[in-house]
């Protein structure tokens, strides 16, 4: 049988790495999708917000780490290991598809990376959001080491 996605022991698939006229892009490590296996609520969540997020605006956004296959343990992680964790890129105004931190005022939009944070939140079963940016502190928590991407936890 032709696998269309990687697929680790749990079932879970591996986030489509370069679907075209896709909303998002992908960043990680390790690289090419090794850390990017989704519990299954998690990949439908991803992709429904991918959808809204591609009617509001033409910018991509970055999705990160998810899990190891099999959830195994993650370097620099204490979390992502059930699939229901993922990290996300606030949104450049430049749209290019790089890191960039909240306190870069001159290339982080926080407009835009509110209104993404929002589609999220508003997603059944989505729990903590943590993110530094003290001007969204209404949508999410701060967490040490969140100064350059939102980590969302779903709930299932």
């Amino acid at each position: 049988m032709l696998e269309v996605q990687p697929k680790d022991k749990r079932g879970y698939f591996m986030l489509p790495q370069a679907p075209e006229g896709a909303g998002y892009y992908v960043y990680g490590t390790p690289g090419e999708g090794a850390g990017q296996y989704a519990h299954p609520a998690m990949m439908s969540m991803l992709l429904f917000v991918e959808r809204q997020w591609l009617a509001l605006d033409g910018r991509k956004f970055g999705i990160g780490n998810i899990s190891l296959a099999g959830g195994g343990e993650y370097a620099k992680h204490r979390s992502h290991k059930s699939g229901l964790e993922v990290d996300v890129r606030p949104l450049r105004k430049d749209g290019n598809r790089t890191p960039v931190y909240w306190q870069w005022s001159d290339q982080y939009d926080q407009a835009a990376t509110a209104k993404l944070i929002e589609l999220f939140r508003a997603y059944p079963g989505v729990g903590k959001i943590y993110f530094n940016d003290p001007e969204l502190h209404h949508l999410v928590l701060p967490l040490m080491n969140h100064d350059h991407h939102f980590h969302v936890e779903l709930k299932v």
